[in-house]
């Protein structure tokens, strides 16, 4: 009903829109520049931020523009796993045989990787959410598992996406053999000041509204109540229409934006 009220043809903050409107943000943009990259030279790259910024969809929008006959994407959200049950996932994933002992799972799931590149020209994307979880053992066979002609090749890309925490697990000195091999790093500073508008202006002219419904106050504190994170903000605009609607609001001001920022605190 609420979208019926302001015009909307849909819910243009819903986390499932297309990426073919997807709103390229200066994060998203800086961190695209360097998974192209990361096409290219192959290896470990490291994308951190804080929750809601934009890591996993850009992530997904990422493998989506991946050529299947050229990239055979792996995605691991699941990180609070044992070594053991890290190992099988992997291999499942890449179409392996699941063995029941280690050594056996690191043999062929190196295989499965040299094949792949090697004799169809396949290179593996192995990307890792919420890597902030995964345990000391995990990561210290990670750097082993891409280690390739005595350290001389990358087959495969590897993907780390995680809060900043992940910075610190990584500077510790017994990661610093996996933090060497390291060749793209981002860290997301959220959706800006200067973004929250031109943001909510494009998502609202996608879903057909061309009129200024959030007032210059409510963008303010739009800005301040999401702190960077774009998830929030979304949440935010969305409870804020809804609120809006049951007042028969003409526009979004400041109090429907502060009473939607409270009842999504008591949630």
């Amino acid at each position: 009903m609420y979208k019926t009220y302001w015009g909307m043809e849909f819910n243009p903050f819903d986390k499932s829109i297309s990426e073919k409107s997807f709103f390229k943000s200066n994060d998203f943009s800086a961190a695209i520049a360097r998974l192209d990259h990361l096409k290219n030279i192959k290896g470990i790259g490291l994308f951190t931020g804080l929750s809601g910024t934009g890591k996993t969809s850009t992530l997904r929008y990422f493998a989506n523009s991946l050529n299947p006959n050229l990239y055979k994407v792996v995605y691991i959200p699941l990180s609070t796993v044992t070594v053991m049950e890290f190992y099988r996932s992997l291999a499942f994933a890449l179409g392996t045989e699941l063995y029941s002992k280690k050594v056996d799972l690191f043999r062929v799931i190196q295989e499965r990787i040299i094949s792949l590149s090697k004799d169809k020209k396949i290179t593996p994307v192995i990307i890792i959410d919420e890597s902030q979880y995964l345990k000391t053992e995990v990561l210290n066979d990670l750097k082993l598992l891409l280690n390739f002609d005595m350290d001389s090749k990358n087959y495969a890309i590897l993907i780390l996406s995680g809060q900043p925490v992940l910075n610190i697990t990584l500077s510790k000195n017994v990661h610093e053999a996996l933090k060497q091999r390291i060749v793209i790093n981002y860290n997301y500073e959220g959706i800006t000041k200067e973004e929250v508008e031109k943001y909510i202006t494009s998502r609202m002219q996608l879903s057909g509204v061309s009129i200024n419904i959030f007032d210059d106050n409510a963008i303010e504190a739009l800005n301040a109540c999401a702190n960077g994170s774009t998830r929030h903000l979304n949440n935010l605009i969305e409870k804020a229409l809804i609120l809006g609607f049951q007042k028969n609001a003409t526009t979004i001001d400041t109090n429907i934006i502060m009473s939607a920022q409270n009842e999504i605190e008591l949630m």
